[in-house]
């Protein structure tokens, strides 16, 4: 007999946690390993931030709190939604979270029944559907192409929706393509929506200030008032404010369904890390002028990357709007045989041949649901990223 349940068997590990892993087991073996498979700023968490950890340390604010974040750190999340978003939410519209997933899960398990049905545009960040699997629900995937820039179009979400779709997930920038919806595209898609009153929208902004070229950061409750009163805005501090071990997501939306991922929560998490909380609030109601200084940065080696693998044969690279993410396609790769001997067939071929021989950690397209594509992601230095991309036009031009 299983030691699993029904739910788990559907679910997949991650893979991106799965190449991420290899990459470091192959580092400690003295193979010279660059992983460009996780998502996570290679800057540091700023001081200011660090310090009101440390005094919360030091002035004992470190016991249980309320179960979905203190009264203190609602009210930068109810600030920094007025300033940025022009959305207005009271405290018991606010949830917090121990991080971003966490928001997503606790929203899905609370909302979603058997046969509820999520749609997903794809490309789509890994963690998504196997999150609406735990949930009992099913993932419905609705395609983008790269000549529509992995943007989902409104034909496309009006063929996804049926009388059994309860949720609609956007994230802009995305994770993984970096694509990015003007306020025209996500109103287009609200025009959709408006017409099935039963789909709510679960929009995930976590990549909010990771955006380059002046392109304008919008949210669909923003651009969409109608849709308020159906739709959670998820955002977090992980990327912007380089948080990711902190663990802090947060999201607005209505009352009702705040309230029930509360009661999630109170039976599975309970606070997100009180410390965290205390950081958090600082991060969203401090200094915010190193952010553009650090967008600035990702910008430069998005421009380095994207240079960089458009000149490797069998290579097409788009060049995205936001996130720290390039989804190349490799479909001039497949049928190619590589130094080993192998033919290469599929995308995750192109991933494991490239770490075997060039030591350089890329995530499989078919991971994120569309293929043949690679994601790489661009947090960590231009001289590694030259480096790597150095070694992946090698490895391409030794196809034959």
């Amino acid at each position: 007999m299983s030691l699993e349940s029904a739910a788990l068997r559907r679910v997949k590990p991650s893979p991106t946690i799965a190449v991420s892993a290899k990459a470091r087991e192959l580092a400690r073996e003295g193979r010279d390993i660059i992983g460009l498979a996780a998502g996570e700023p290679d800057f540091d968490t700023p001081d200011n931030v660090k310090e009101a950890a440390i005094r919360a340390i030091q002035d004992g604010k470190t016991k249980y709190t309320d179960v979905d974040g203190i009264p203190e750190l609602k009210a930068a999340i109810r600030a920094k939604f007025k300033r940025e978003n022009g959305l207005d939410y009271g405290l018991d519209q606010i949830n917090v979270s121990p991080g971003g997933k966490p928001v997503l899960y606790n929203a899905f398990v609370a909302t979603l029944s058997p046969g509820d049905e999520v749609v997903i545009p794809t490309p789509y960040w890994v963690s998504y559907p196997d999150m609406v699997y735990l949930a009992g629900g099913e993932p419905v995937f609705a395609p983008t192409t790269a000549q529509d820039g992995f943007r989902l179009k409104p034909e496309a979400l009006e063929a996804a929706i049926t009388p059994r779709t309860k949720w609609l997930v956007l994230n802009s920038p995305s994770n993984p393509s970096g694509a990015a919806y003007t306020a025209q595209e996500l109103r287009a898609l609200a025009d959709v929506l408006v017409r099935h009153p039963q789909v709510w929208v679960l929009t995930d902004d976590m990549y909010e200030h990771l955006l380059y070229d002046d392109f304008p950061f919008a949210t669909i409750a923003q651009v969409a008032p109608e849709l308020y009163d159906r739709t959670l805005t998820m955002n977090g501090v992980s990327k912007a404010y380089a948080m990711t071990g902190w663990r802090i997501g947060y999201a607005g939306g209505p009352a009702p369904l705040i309230k029930a991922m509360a009661k999630v929560m109170s039976q599975s998490t309970s606070n997100p890390c009180s410390i965290s909380q205390w950081a958090a609030v600082e991060a969203l109601s401090g200094p915010q002028g190193f952010i553009k200084a650090r967008a600035k940065a990702f910008q430069a080696r998005r421009d380095l990357v994207v240079s960089m693998l458009n000149q490797a044969p069998g290579l097409s690279c788009p060049r995205p709007e936001g996130a720290f993410y390039v989804y190349p396609s490799c479909a001039g790769l497949i049928g190619k045989t590589a130094p080993t001997g192998k033919v290469i067939q599929t995308d995750e071929d192109v991933a494991s041949e490239l770490l075997q021989a060039e030591g350089v950690a890329v995530v499989h397209g078919a991971a994120f649901g569309l293929s043949p594509f690679f994601r790489i992601s661009y947090a960590t230095s231009e001289h590694v990223l030259e480096d790597a991309c150095g070694r992946i036009q090698r490895f391409c031009a030794s196809l034959s």
